[in-house]
């Protein structure tokens, strides 16, 4: 099969070509150029989908048996795919679940849940499901919508609860005390890259995915506390965890804590029953402990785990959480 992806050397994107090469597909990446090479074996077409004439006659030219679709993020790109893909028999479109929103009627949260999108991300990508969607409902646009939870991997590194940033990580290993969102009891999902590139690749040529919309996630949840005191085991390191409530970490201006507002301070849990029955050969293997080890050892390998002191705002955090509890602030 010689498939297309839009993308191809992102954070998912560079696991998926590499397992479509060696389930033996021919790989055509279509990307800037910017962000590194392309796999080898895979072939490579320079070019910005944002110059929306120029991509869609490019696509137009090649001869696909389907395209992954990682970089359609808005209704003005989603017009686009329709028009590029418009003789590929399978267009696998990268979502979220982010398009839920935080607000559930019940858990876990099935594909036919209301959407309720905060952020603004959430918000084009449910706007550019909607729009293949209606292409697929109405021509028979010949769409698969899979709707990734929080994916792990080397190329973006091991997440924590409460901040986009990784000197959490050498905390540990100095053991110092680290910080999570209340006491760090709110669900989540994590996926290690190799994973989710497999669910990719599955649903690739299957006709009962056509016009279908699956949350690519794996189960079964844990707390944000279990998922540190993973890391504490993988690092051998054991460290106290300090909560703090989500209008403290506000209050406080933790830095680049917006992930931890939008997302990881809620329980977010999505059923995968959908997937796994359309799909039984989707079965995730990595383990988190597993999956985590890999990608210290990336991070640590290329420099990437900042020092503790570097990031001096959890230490005076938790002074001041420790007076609140002894009474003394």
């Amino acid at each position: 099969m010689h498939v297309g992806v839009i993308g191809g050397t992102g954070h998912i994107s560079t696991s998926i070509v590499r397992v479509l090469l060696e389930q033996g597909h021919a790989v055509t990446c279509f990307n800037r150029g910017r962000r590194g090479e392309v796999a080898p074996g895979a072939r490579l077409l320079r070019g910005d989908r944002r110059e929306r004439a120029a991509f869609e006659r490019t696509l137009q030219a090649e001869r696909f048996d389907a395209v992954i679709d990682m970089l359609c993020f808005t209704r003005a790109d989603a017009l686009s795919s329709v028009r590029a893909y418009r003789d590929v028999p399978h267009v696998v479109q990268c979502s979220t679940v982010c398009t839920y929103g935080i607000t559930s009627d019940g858990l876990p949260v099935t594909e036919d849940h209301p959407l309720r999108p905060l952020t603004p991300y959430g918000q084009h990508k449910a706007a550019a499901d909607a729009t293949l969607l209606e292409a697929s409902a109405r021509d028979g646009f010949p769409v698969t919508i899979l709707k990734p939870s929080t994916t792990y991997g080397p190329i973006q590194g091991m997440l924590r609860q409460i901040a986009w940033e990784f000197a959490w990580i050498d905390r540990i290993r100095q053991g110092k005390p680290i910080v999570v969102c209340g006491e760090g009891n709110a669900l989540h999902q994590h996926l290690h890259v190799e994973d989710a590139a497999r669910g990719f690749a599955q649903v690739l040529g299957q006709a009962q995915c056509l016009g279908q919309t699956y949350n690519l996630v794996g189960e079964p949840p844990i707390t944000w506390a279990a998922y540190h005191r993973t890391a504490m085991q993988v690092l051998g390191r054991e460290v106290a965890l300090v909560g703090v409530t989500l209008a403290d970490l506000q209050a406080h201006h933790v830095p680049r804590w917006e992930i931890c507002q939008e997302i990881f301070a809620h329980d977010t849990y999505y059923s995968a029953a959908k997937l796994r029955r359309d799909v039984p050969e989707f079965h995730p293997v990595v383990s988190l402990p597993t999956g985590m080890r890999q990608v210290f050892e990336v991070m640590e390998r290329e420099g990437r785990i900042p020092p503790a002191e570097a990031e001096t705002w959890e230490d005076h955090l938790i002074a001041w959480q420790t007076q609140q509890a002894q009474g003394t602030g």
